[in-house]
């Protein structure tokens, strides 16, 4: 059995399993659950202490699935396209998740380990996802590199047309500007994504541009509408005002 290990337990996010299964309830306690489940969440991807209150509010609106694709920004080897992992189980502090390889079989994605073995974009939404929803789904991760949109949206369309599937965009928003900075360029980034306009998104507004464009396009050939759930900073959560980054959680679909 192929394992993908936790790369960033014990920095981004406690690697005790009960701290951790605290830590994660506690954010999903402190914003309101309920209402229609979406077909789709677009999430932060800090270290918990600085995102996971935002990444709260799009996880509450989650239940149940049989599967969760879960796309994001490979920051650490670049990536043509979009890839998948070849192992059969992805390891958290609390537990296995198993991977959808027929899913990603049928989809006809390539596989590639190297670029999801140090990736945090991707490991750290598991904890909140294995805490908020009924035990039994399985996960496809894909990591997204440069690639045309349409390109990202022919693999996410399906996915998020499919009611048996839970796509999570994980991309954090503008980096190293100045509270007030990060505040005015992330509220008209977010303004953006809710129109989905995705032309005008580029990696200044968003580490993961390249996912979030294919995304939000996809959203507009199904014609699913776009939600603002939260936007904050890390100045807001745990950090310093000089050099911030933005965070933004939003549904996509009624």
């Amino acid at each position: 059995m192929r394992v993908r290990q936790p790369a960033v337990a014990g920095r981004f996010y406690t690697g005790d399993p009960y701290e951790l299964e605290d830590e994660v309830a506690g954010y999903l306690a402190a914003v309101a659950q309920g209402g229609p489940q979406p077909p789709g969440v677009i999430v932060p991807h800090a270290g918990h202490i600085y995102s996971g209150p935002v990444a709260a509010h799009a996880y509450a609106t989650l239940r149940s699935t049989p599967r969760v694709v879960l796309a994001g920004p490979a920051h650490f080897v670049p990536v043509d396209g979009v890839v998948a992992t070849s192992a059969d189980v992805w390891r958290t502090p609390l537990g296995d998740v198993e991977i959808d390889q027929e899913a990603v079989t049928s989809a006809g994605l390539v596989r590639d380990d190297h670029p999801h073995a140090p990736e945090h974009s991707l490991e750290v939404q598991l904890p909140f996802l294995q805490v908020q929803l009924e035990q039994g789904w399985r996960l496809v991760p894909l990591l997204v590199g440069r690639a045309d949109p349409g390109m990202v949206a022919d693999v996410l369309e399906g996915f998020l047309a499919d009611p048996d599937t839970t796509v999570v965009l994980s991309t954090d928003l503008s980096h190293y500007l100045t509270y007030d900075q990060a505040r005015a360029r992330d509220e008209v980034t977010a303004q953006r994504i809710v129109a989905k306009r995705w032309r005008q998104i580029d990696d200044h507004d968003a580490c993961g541009a390249y996912p979030l464009r294919g995304l939000l396009l996809a959203a507009e050939r199904l014609d699913l509408p776009v939600r603002l759930l939260d936007l904050r900073n890390s100045g807001d959560t745990a950090g310093p005002h000089d050099r911030v980054v933005g965070y933004g959680a939003f549904a996509v679909g009624p």
